[in-house]
């Protein structure tokens, strides 16, 4: 089974690219993130004829995301969307159990985190809000679902190695001591960084700035992720970045983060 993530920075420009990729990806679950369009716009008919069920919280201008289930793959009916017992006026979490032709259920978590903007404004004080209410609302949905993937877009750089600047970039936004502490405290719940388990290359990124030709000269971020909890970090047995759809015409400025599980 594979499962990706992917930030399209609006389905609406994306839709074409994000359709080509399923076609050659073959993936079974996708995570979107940064739709930008509200639920009425989503291209449910679109995804259908490529054979894929989805999912859909979305919000005008901004935010938004979805999961895409390859059929034969089912989803069952308990569907969230946002963080429970979380007042939140955007669109950023959706999550869904889906289940594979011999029953076996997967819960797949998928976010669109706070950026966070800079560590002294109101949007990082969210932000770091924001992080605390995951965790503790993650820490519930293990105990229900023991078998469970989080992934998306986290706006967070889990060490020095996945910055291409981490000197220059120190204690910035995506950098902070305080974003770190987060995300390693999510990990601390029972979840594994799937891409660091195996052997990678050095300056691997998933998202490049537009301006200043960062894809070109690969100073990029590592900010996108799929995290396994420890039931099925056992199945695990690839996870890469696929940097192609990066090179297209009108990309995102991310790329697609795909772990493989053994059947």
């Amino acid at each position: 089974m594979k499962i990706a993530s992917w930030n399209v920075n609006s389905l609406g420009v994306r839709l074409p690219q994000v359709l080509d990729w399923l076609a050659s990806s073959q993936v079974d679950v996708l995570g979107l993130q940064e739709l930008k369009l509200t639920d009425d716009k989503f291209p449910h008919a679109e995804f259908a004829a490529a054979g894929y069920c989805a999912l859909a919280f979305g919000q005008k201008t901004y935010n938004g995301v979805a999961l895409l289930v390859r059929q034969p793959l089912t989803h069952g009916d308990d569907v969230v969307r946002n963080i429970a017992g979380f007042a939140d006026e955007q669109s950023r979490i959706i999550a869904a159990t889906v289940v594979d032709a011999t029953g076996r259920e997967l819960r797949v978590v998928n976010g669109y985190f706070v950026n966070g903007q800079a560590p002294d404004s109101d949007k990082f004080v969210y932000k770091m809000a924001w992080l605390t209410a995951l965790r503790d609302w993650l820490r519930e949905e293990l105990v229900r679902h023991p078998r469970l993937v989080l992934l998306g877009d986290f706006n967070i750089t889990l060490d020095d190695r996945d910055s291409h600047d981490p000197v220059g970039l120190k204690d910035t936004i995506h950098h902070t001591v305080q974003e770190r502490e987060h995300l390693n405290a999510i990990l601390g719940l029972g979840f594994t960084d799937s891409f660091r388990m195996f052997e990678q290359g050095h300056k691997l990124f998933s998202w490049w700035d537009y301006r200043m030709m960062g894809f070109r000269r690969n100073q990029g971020l590592r900010i996108d992720y799929v995290l396994a909890s420890d039931a099925i970090k056992a199945e695990i047995v690839a996870c890469e970045i696929d940097k192609v759809p990066r090179k297209n015409e009108r990309p995102s400025d991310h790329t697609p983060v795909i772990m493989t599980l053994k059947s």
